[in-house]
C-alpha cells in the first residue's frame, strides 16, 4: 500500500540500452493508461519518440517565473490569441511535450494545438537547461514550432523558425522582450525575477 505514495522522482528508471529493442509507446496508448489510472495525477512525464521520460521536478524559482509569465502574457493577450499554462503538447503520434507555456490561436483547442499551429513556447528552466536548450529545442524544431524561448534564472534563449542550433539574442531581467507572432504580449520589461 505505501508504494502508491512514493514520489514520481524517487521511481527506478532505466537508461537507454543502446542496440536493443524498447516498447515504444504512444500517445492514445499512454493517454488511455492515464485513464485507467496507472499514472498518477502528480506524475510528471513526457513522451519522446515513444519512449516515457521522467520530467524535472520544479521549484521554488520556476513556479514564480511561469506564474509571473503567464500571468503577464494572458493579461496583453487579444482575444483571438490563448495562454496554456503546462498543457499536453502533442507534437506527433509518439511523441508530447509539456511546456511551461503554450502560446496559440484562440480558435484551436488547446489539445488540437501542433507544431505550426503554436504561436510561441516557453520552457522555464531552474534544473532542465541542457535538455531544453538541446532536446527540446530540436523537437519543436523538427515539428514547426515558429519560435520557443528558454528562460533560466537569469536569460532568455529564443529559437525562431526553426533555428534550434542557432541561439539568438538574450534577454536579462529589465530588458524588453517581444516575440514575433505578438509582440504585444512580450512587449513590456521582463519582470520575471
Amino acid at each position: 500500500m505505501n508504494e502508491l505514495f512514493i514520489p514520481a522522482q524517487q521511481r527506478p528508471t532505466t537508461q537507454t540500452a543502446d542496440g536493443l529493442p524498447r516498447w515504444r509507446w504512444t500517445v492514445a496508448e499512454i493517454e488511455r493508461l492515464t485513464a485507467a489510472g496507472y499514472f498518477h495525477e502528480d506524475d510528471r512525464l513526457e513522451l519522446l519518440g515513444g519512449e516515457i521520460v521522467p520530467m524535472s521536478p520544479k521549484g521554488r524559482r520556476h513556479e514564480i517565473i511561469r506564474l509571473k509569465l503567464g500571468y503577464r502574457f494572458t493579461r496583453l493577450a487579444s482575444e483571438d490569441v490563448f495562454v496554456a499554462a503546462e498543457p499536453q503538447f502533442n507534437l506527433g503520434p509518439d511523441t508530447f511535450l509539456v511546456p511551461d507555456l503554450l502560446v496559440h490561436p484562440n480558435a484551436i483547442a488547446t489539445p488540437d494545438v501542433r507544431g505550426s499551429d503554436a504561436l510561441l513556447v516557453v520552457e522555464v528552466a531552474e534544473t532542465s537547461l541542457a535538455y531544453d536548450l538541446k532536446t527540446k529545442a530540436t523537437l519543436y524544431a523538427e515539428h514547426g514550432v515558429p519560435e520557443y524561448w528558454v528562460i533560466d534564472a537569469s536569460t532568455t534563449h529564443d529559437h525562431r523558425a526553426h533555428a534550434a542550433v542557432r541561439q539568438r539574442p538574450r534577454f536579462r531581467t529589465g530588458d524588453r522582450a517581444r516575440y514575433a507572432a505578438a509582440p504585444d504580449i512580450g512587449a513590456g520589461p521582463c519582470d520575471i525575477a
